[in-house]
């Protein structure tokens, strides 16, 4: 063949015709192979299909045939090497249904890309599209007969390449022509690929969902966004075609059950495009420079406004027709519909509030959120009923009434202003809780807990519920009082009705929230009352801190009360973590941030009752108490008693120490004021004495912690008066430092002799009275 080419034997016009007719030869040498059963006597070949391989070649062959003619010699115009390529494709791909798969997959990519291969002077985008359309719905009955999903979702993804290869690369979009191809290829979706001919008798919502539909769902879904985002089609009113797409895929997912991605390619693209008007200003997020020239996504007007609505209603009374259809059959399936059913109208209710309403307080969005509160609880209800066994619950139900939780937050934010809404999210636990009395849906504890984490939103975002310049100063009677302690209150009472009820996680979870919102109420007003209303600036001072400690302390104590009457995991977790707080709260800030000896706090004028007082002494005693009850009634594990006690003995050690440096210094105790020698002294025979005590009470309350933070202490006022009383004292108190210390460690020593001396004389004693009561 070179040679004759070189040699110019055969023109270009015989060359092409014996090409055609070779491609032609070798399609109709498979066929007679095929039919006859004909065995090709080549070595290594015994397995192969002939047939198979030869119609591809021959297509290959034809393909190029067809090509040449046009682009390279320009013998056939566009128009006819565009149908005949056309014609090539679709033939070779239902050739496939005798020659199997592969052959499928060279007429399906021959068939793509001859858009690409024949170029026009005046592209017509309805010769494009109905080509496309015919393509489709070849590889459709083949791939349906044959069941071959991977050649459907192949020519899914051609004809969806080309036609947003075409809205971004056309300099004047035929809209019509976009919708026909987007409509055509959920017509073939939903009456060819998916049609219920050739099942035999099997229930079509019981066959799970098709994968090859998530193609079409996302390229035409993504068809829908660019209408409705991209300015060129937003600014021209194309917004309305982007939503008639939308609700084609809701109503083909909806006729065909198995179609179910597209719903969610549907709600996907519905909330990008809604997410997409809101104002970056709105949300405060102008200064993370989104958008263009912190403008939104979208085009916020009068018809997506209309859009939108009517988006909301189409997910909303067909997300909950599906779920109650699919309830008894399908529960997964009725989840997601039910799912889209809720996020859809939430996500453009919210929207449009924020880009066309008043987001401090507008009763014009108060009312559809209430109204959408009700239809979802009311819907829920429905469903519910429809279940097997009715009133079941199950995850539709769940994901309706979630949703009426959210609206009710909602509307909540529209209708009232910063505090009230605050209150009334807080108090609105109640009522699933209570719900929960008529019916015993799993999903009515959780919508509780789903308050509880609102809250938490809330004042994180505003601690000081009114704002900062709206609060009032008076101490105690101001909006801090009912903007946490309302929530504690009902909160408690939902951990109390959920308890004789569903009970389970979000009873211990409501708990949970009840104690930490009871904390957070009294922290937040001492600090209010101790920075003079104000509780947003100002460092926290040691007298503050005192205070939280104490807080913390007796929470745990008051959690463990509670527990005991009402064993629960939170309750007991929450006591413990009390502790550990406390804890970390007094190594960091107590003896270290804010210890007035490194920062020359005043310590008060009054000789007892001081910040030493508050600070030291108090927590010391709190400590040891919750320490002793939880260590003699066994109520948390050893360790966690044991590390009280040590935060006591040394919280008491510090306020001797302190209080000793205060007699001598006064109001002011920093370090760097010096020691005197008298004082010196003083600290080693006060350590002396404390290490003593600490040791007795070890031994009566049979501690081990305690003995050994006596022998810690003891050991420390050892090394200070060898090291520094040695150096620092002199004359009579140098030799009292010693005569004391010597005294100290020859009473310990008797003290020790005398009772592995009585422990000696009693253990042969107890030894006769286990023997004579085993006899």
């Amino acid at each position: 063949m070179r040679y004759t080419i070189e040699a110019g034997i055969f023109g270009p016009g015989v060359r092409l015709t014996m090409a055609g007719i070779l491609g032609l030869a070798l399609i109709a040498g498979a066929e007679f192979i095929r039919r006859t059963g004909f065995r090709v006597p080549v070595q290594g070949a015994a397995s192969a299909y002939i047939p198979a391989i030869l119609t591809g070649a021959g297509a290959f062959i034809l393909f190029g045939t067809v090509y040449a003619a046009h682009g390279i010699y320009g013998f056939i115009g566009p128009a006819t090497a565009f149908a005949l390529l056309g014609v090539i494709g679709v033939a070779t791909i239902g050739a496939s249904l005798v020659h199997g798969l592969a052959l499928a997959g060279i007429g399906l990519v021959g068939a793509m890309v001859t858009p690409a291969l024949v170029a026009s002077q005046a592209p017509n985008p309805w010769a494009l599209f109905v080509y496309l359309a015919i393509v489709l719905a070849a590889s459709a009955a083949t791939a349906r007969i044959r069941d071959w999903k991977a050649l459907m979702a192949a020519a899914f993804a051609g004809t969806g390449i080309w036609t947003i290869l075409y809205m971004v690369d056309a300099p004047d979009v035929n809209l019509a022509a976009v919708l026909f191809i987007s409509l055509a290829t959920l017509a073939v979706l939903a009456f060819v690929w998916l049609a219920p001919f050739l099942t035999t008798g099997r229930d079509e919502a019981a066959r799970g969902f098709d994968w090859p539909s998530i193609v079409p769902g996302f390229f035409i879904a993504l068809s829908a966004l660019g209408l409705s985002v991209d300015p060129a089609f937003a600014s021209a009113g194309d917004a309305l075609h982007g939503a008639v797409l939308l609700a084609a895929l809701v109503a083909v997912a909806l006729y065909r059950p198995r179609a179910l991605p597209l719903v969610f390619a549907a709600g996907i693209a519905t909330v990008l495009i809604y997410l997409g008007i809101i104002p970056p200003a709105t949300i405060g997020a102008d200064a993370l420079d989104v958008g263009l020239d912190a403008q939104p996504l979208a085009s916020s007007d009068t018809l997506t406004f209309r859009i939108g609505i009517a988006l909301a209603l189409i997910f909303l009374a067909a997300g909950f027709w599906a779920a109650r259809r699919l309830a008894a059959t399908a529960a997964t399936r009725a989840a997601c519909w039910a799912a889209w059913g809720v996020i859809a109208p939430l996500v453009v209710l919210a929207a449009l509030w924020l880009t066309f309403g008043d987001i401090d307080r507008d009763l014009g969005y108060a009312l559809p959120a209430l109204l959408l509160m009700l239809v979802f609880a009311a819907g829920g209800e429905w469903i519910a009923r429809a279940e097997p066994p009715p009133l079941a619950g199950g995850p539709a139900v769940s994901f309706a009434l979630g949703g009426a939780g959210v609206a009710g937050l909602l509307m909540l934010h529209m209708a009232f202003g910063s505090a009230w809404t605050t209150v009334l999210i807080g108090a609105a636990a109640i009522l699933p809780a209570l719900a929960t009395r008529w019916r015993s849906y799993p999903v009515l504890g959780w919508i509780a807990v789903g308050a509880a984490v609102a809250m938490l939103g809330r004042v994180a975002f505003d601690p000081t519920i009114v704002g900062a310049a709206f609060l009032s100063r008076t101490p105690v009677f101001n909006w801090l009082l009912p903007g946490y302690g309302v929530p504690a209150i009902a909160f408690g009472f939902a951990a109390w009705q959920l308890a004789r009820t569903t009970s389970g996680r979000p009873r211990l979870a409501m708990e949970a929230a009840s104690a930490l919102f009871a904390l957070l109420t009294i922290a937040m007003l001492v600090r209010h009352a101790m920075h003079g209303g104000v509780i947003d600036t100002g460092a926290v001072t040691l007298a503050e801190q005192a205070i939280y400690t104490l807080i913390a302390l007796g929470a745990g104590a008051i959690l463990v009360a509670i527990d005991m009457r009402s064993p629960s995991s939170v309750l007991r977790y929450g006591s413990i973590a009390a502790g550990v707080i406390s804890a970390g709260l007094i190594a960091i800030q107590h003896f270290v941030v804010l210890n007035p000896l490194l920062t020359d706090e005043s310590t008060g004028t009054i000789p007892v009752f001081n910040l030493l007082f508050l600070a030291y002494l108090l927590p010391a005693i709190a400590a040891a108490a919750v320490a002793l009850a939880l260590y003699v009634r066994d109520k948390r594990p050893r360790w966690y008693a044991a590390m009280l006690a040590l935060i006591a003995a040394l919280l008491a050690f510090a306020y001797a120490t302190l209080s000793v440096r205060r007699l001598f210094k006064g109001e002011f105790i920093a370090l760097w004021s010096g020691l005197g020698q008298l004082e010196t002294y003083t600290y080693s025979a006060l350590w002396l004495v404390i290490g003593v005590a600490l040791l007795t009470a070890g031994v009566w309350l049979k501690s081990q912690v305690l003995r050994i933070a006596s022998a810690v202490l003891i050991a420390v006022a050892v090394v200070k008066v060898f090291l520094f009383d040695m150096s620092e004292l002199e004359g009579v108190l140098r030799a009292l430092s010693f005569i004391g210390l010597g005294a100290v460690l020859i009473g310990i020593g008797l003290f020790y002799q005398r009772l592995l001396t009585r422990a000696a004389r009693d253990k042969p004693e107890n030894l006769q009275e286990q023997v004579d009561s085993r006899e």
